[in-house]
């Protein structure tokens, strides 16, 4: 059984859309902000959710750059991915629009306007952690340690009582939320970890979360990070107390197939700054 605590992050707005029937094109952009509020993409155009476009379209009319030169974010109609998508863009608007920007720079830098180039580490790590993403604010460095390390039990058992106290766990990427709607054991998701002061921790959830996506997206507009996908760590997802109800025992984690042992350390820790972002949105 999953507990209600993954979609944390979105209860706001899940709460805002109709709960008899999947929500619409009109339930999404109906939620957007107006004003000085508005959610706007990099080139300050306000965003909406419109229609998924098919076939052999013109590099302009491809999904990303879309989004970036129009603000128009293609939406399918009934879909899970595309709703979670649509509900992390009011989550995270400045997460989303960095990445956005990134994708855009790298189709169209040294590239022609065909959109030719399609895939690179940029654009990989931008996707990973778009679909996969899990933000992971520390405050102790000896926890993300056990996180980097593999060392689930003693992260996720014998230090669990700290846990939303010096470290947590925050669902990015709109595929995740996907996943978890039907968890299983083996489910991952790849985290960015950010440190942070600890009263961090005690700030309500909205300024908790305005304060993360500030940062996720200084860490994503940075030249000198997105150059690889090992900028993230694998985070079990089921193995975060409160998450599931089958991790109250000890013996959970001794399922090495899912809490697999270590490995070299290859994600790094950023610090968080806490200072007001300039960034609209």
């Amino acid at each position: 059984m999953l507990a209600s605590f993954p979609f944390l992050p979105l209860h706001e707005y899940l709460a805002r859309l109709p709960a008899e029937n999947f929500p619409t094109l009109a339930d999404y952009n109906a939620l957007l902000p107006g004003g000085e509020d508005a959610i706007c993409v990099r080139n300050g155009k306000p965003l909406r959710f419109v229609a998924q476009d098919y076939g052999k379209l013109a590099f302009e009319a491809r999904y990303e750059p879309r989004c970036y030169l129009q603000g128009e974010v293609q939406t399918r109609d009934g879909n899970w991915h595309d709703l979670f998508n649509a509900l992390v863009w009011f989550a995270f608007p400045a997460a989303k629009r960095a990445i956005n920007a990134r994708h855009y720079a790298a189709l169209t830098s040294g590239a022609d306007t065909e959109g030719r180039s399609e895939r690179g580490a940029v654009r990989d790590m931008n996707t990973l952690f778009d679909e996969s993403g899990v933000v992971v604010p520390y405050a102790d460095d000896s926890m993300a340690d056990l996180l980097l390390n593999f060392y689930w039990k003693q992260l996720f058992w014998q230090r669990r009582s700290e846990i939303g106290r010096s470290m947590d766990f925050y669902l990015f990427g709109h595929g995740l939320y996907e996943k978890v709607l039907n968890p299983y054991i083996g489910l991952t998701g790849q985290g960015l970890l950010l440190k942070v002061e600890r009263d961090f921790f005690d700030l309500p959830l909205p300024q908790r979360l305005q304060r993360l996506d500030e940062s996720i997206a200084r860490y994503l507009d940075d030249p000198a990070h997105c150059l690889t996908t090992q900028e993230l760590t694998p985070v079990p997802l089921l193995g975060i107390p409160g998450w599931t109800a089958e991790n109250t025992q000890e013996t959970y984690y001794d399922n090495t197939d899912y809490f697999r042992p270590g490995r070299q350390r290859r994600a790094q820790c950023t610090p968080l700054n806490t200072a007001p972002s300039s960034v609209a949105g």
